[in-house]
């Protein structure tokens, strides 16, 4: 048996229960948690905006130790230290054969039917969030959901990787592909944006301005690189970003998940810039923009994960981190046990944190 913190019914909070993991078949990968991280999209889900099959185990940004493997997992082995990524890859669907596996179909990543569980309570079965589960002491996942990182890397900030490092760095790099001299709004200075603010100062953007409603986190992405800071509570976003550049950017990052916010996004650009979204707009939202915006040169775009490449980029950032190139320390707002994760959610709700960790 092992503690994991379930979700009965949505909106609802989390429910610190025992449960049965399974042994690792073939292709899967028992892992004994480190760190998970509190990310919007639990939030989102614990909330009853988009609709999952319940019971389930939430958790999805976490890192652990190899504690076993199956008989025909080759990639990995006990006692390596690894990375969770809800973009598990198949590696024979189009979208991974063309080079876009964030956007696979997943297809033979979880059990077949009449294939035991790998979670249960109570002899039922429990889901697994998004094939992951990381709100859990042990994680038993397909190995194509894991990536293994060098062992001198802190496992607790390794967990941020998982999703807000990746989902932030990912959107600037990987979908915008920001260039050196671009100029960036970012609206919205939590986990996620404070990412894409770093990410665009490694990408050598020449302003980065950082909007949002509240001043420690306008303070805080200064640290992270921004160039300029916009109150959003105090003055018309939109406006003050094109006065600062003159115009408007030539990138611009939603990284909320507001329709509000999605829409400013992108009035902010200038001719030729595009727009991308990160946030989770609820289900539903319609985003309005006008039209003739387009004939411009305007874009507007999502990015699913960071349009990662997970086995290769969060290594990548793991030596960015040890070589003092990427921010992960400041990102942490507070630690806590297992069992305080729904006093977790309720201070995420308030959005005055970064990124909150549960640490086994």
């Amino acid at each position: 048996m092992t503690k994991a913190a379930v979700l009965d019914a949505a909106p609802g909070t989390l429910a610190i229960e025992d449960i049965r993991v399974a042994d690792p078949g073939p292709n899967e990968v028992l892992v004994r948690t480190v760190a998970a991280g509190l990310c919007h999209s639990d939030l989102h889900f614990m909330q009853g905006l988009y609709p999952y099959p319940l019971p389930a185990v939430l958790g999805h940004e976490s890192s652990g130790v190899v504690e076993a493997v199956g008989t025909q997992v080759s990639d990995f082995r006990p006692g390596d230290h690894v990375v969770s990524c809800v973009s598990g890859f198949c590696g024979s669907c189009r979208y991974c054969l063309t080079g876009r596996p964030f956007l696979c179909d997943k297809v033979g990543l979880t059990r077949g039917p009449g294939a035991p569980p790998r979670l249960a309570r109570d002899g039922r079965p429990l889901f697994q969030f998004f094939d992951l589960a990381s709100f859990s002491e042990l994680l038993l996942v397909h190995e194509h959901l894991l990536v293994k990182i060098r062992p001198d890397m802190p496992l607790d900030k390794a967990a941020l990787i998982g999703c807000g490092v990746q989902t932030g760095v990912g959107a600037v790099i990987n979908t915008a592909q920001v260039r050196p001299g671009d100029s960036v709004a970012v609206i919205g200075c939590g986990g996620i944006g404070l990412n894409a603010v770093q990410a665009a100062a490694i990408a050598g953007a020449s302003r980065i301005i950082a909007v949002d409603r509240l001043a420690e986190k306008l303070v805080l992405a200064e640290s992270f690189g921004a160039t300029d800071t916009v109150d959003a509570s105090a003055t018309d976003p939109v406006a003050a970003v094109q006065e600062l550049t003159s115009g408007g950017v030539d990138h611009s990052f939603e990284a909320i998940g507001l329709k509000a916010t999605a829409e400013q996004a992108f009035s902010m650009l200038g001719k030729g810039g595009t727009a991308t979204v990160i946030g989770m707009v609820p289900m539903g939202q319609r985003l309005e923009i006008d039209a003739t915006a387009l004939i411009s040169g305007k874009r507007l775009q999502g990015s699913n994960m960071g349009s990662n490449r997970f086995r290769v980029d969060m290594p990548q950032y793991v030596d960015w981190y040890l070589a003092g190139r990427l921010k992960l320390d400041e990102l942490v707002s507070a630690t806590m046990p297992l069992d305080r994760i729904n006093d977790g959610f309720a201070t995420l709700r308030g959005g005055h944190v970064a990124r909150q960790l549960i640490l086994f």
